[in-house]
């Protein structure tokens, strides 16, 4: 198996740490900030303390919250060289950020698939996210062998930045369900229907998506009043709404109900709400 090496460990750069190195592969992580390797250090990871040292493996994994992190470990990687090697951005971010970071990666004779996935740490453990790749044919092959073993189902759809552009629409109609849900229960007020009982109909009718279905105990809980940990959560459903509006915007695309759905989540932050599950925000608005 190959050497791979993850920038960022966080939980999900750590779920790939701990996925990967059960699969058989030699895992070596990098984070800017050191203590936050722990965890994949104790599924068996090698700590590297510079990219320099990263960038000795055969594929590298990146997977950062925002451009301007993805640009300063690529930055990095450039410097320590990375001819031969295989970059793989896993963050999410808009396609005009991808592109030149691509075109960097791939001047300096290395190969660059940008592969955004679907899930979160659940499914990243059992190998089953869904991967959204772009990059060229070769670049792509190169890199499955890796991705297929962190995803069911991953698709190659064009050149870098498609992968991107896939992201956002994907995550754009469940940052909008929070929103929905709110207004749906809502319409049950004063009916005697238990929001358990709402929970579980919807969630097993054709109203209701994956999400409710795998976490409708945590939606009836925070309900009930008791916010839960988010392993997709406000603040980054909030990022990506934006990101999405963003892209939108540059494309002359009108989204009304993304942008009346970003003031929702606005008010939810302002209320301290960023790192709880998306349900948070279905019970803060029918609060």
């Amino acid at each position: 198996m190959s050497t791979v090496g993850i920038a960022g460990a966080g939980r999900m750069g750590t779920a790939f740490a701990r996925r990967l190195i059960e699969t058989g592969h030699t895992v070596l992580v990098w984070n800017r900030t050191p203590a936050r390797t722990a965890d994949a250090a104790k599924a068996g990871a090698g700590v590297v303390s510079s990219l320099a040292a990263l960038a000795a493996a055969d594929t590298i994994l990146i997977s950062l919250t925002d451009a301007r992190a993805v640009e300063a470990v690529v930055d990095g990687l450039l410097a320590a060289g990375i001819s031969g090697r295989l970059v793989v951005d896993m963050s999410t971010m808009l396609p005009d950020q991808t592109r030149p970071i691509a075109a960097k990666v791939v001047a300096a004779g290395a190969d660059f698939v940008d592969c955004p996935v679907g899930g979160t740490v659940a499914p990243a453990l059992k190998g089953q996210l869904l991967g959204m790749a772009g990059g060229t044919e070769a670049a792509f092959l190169r890199a499955k062998p890796v991705l297929d073993q962190l995803c069911r189902r991953v698709e190659h759809l064009g050149p870098a930045g498609s992968g991107a552009q896939m992201k956002l629409a994907i995550n754009l109609p469940l940052a909008l369900y929070w929103q929905t849900l709110a207004e749906a229960l809502a319409m049950l007020k004063g009916s005697g229907i238990s929001n358990e009982m709402a929970v579980s109909l919807i969630a097993d009718s054709s109203a209701g998506p994956t999400v409710l279905k795998n976490r409708a105990q945590v939606v009836v809980d925070t309900l009930a009043g008791t916010d839960q940990p988010g392993t997709f959560d406000i603040a980054g459903l909030s990022k990506d709404l934006n990101l999405a509006l963003a892209w939108a915007q540059t494309g002359g695309h009108a989204l009304p109900l993304s942008g009346a759905a970003r003031e929702s989540y606005e008010r939810a932050l302002a209320d301290g709400l960023g790192r709880f599950d998306g349900a948070s925000l279905t019970r803060f608005l029918l609060r």
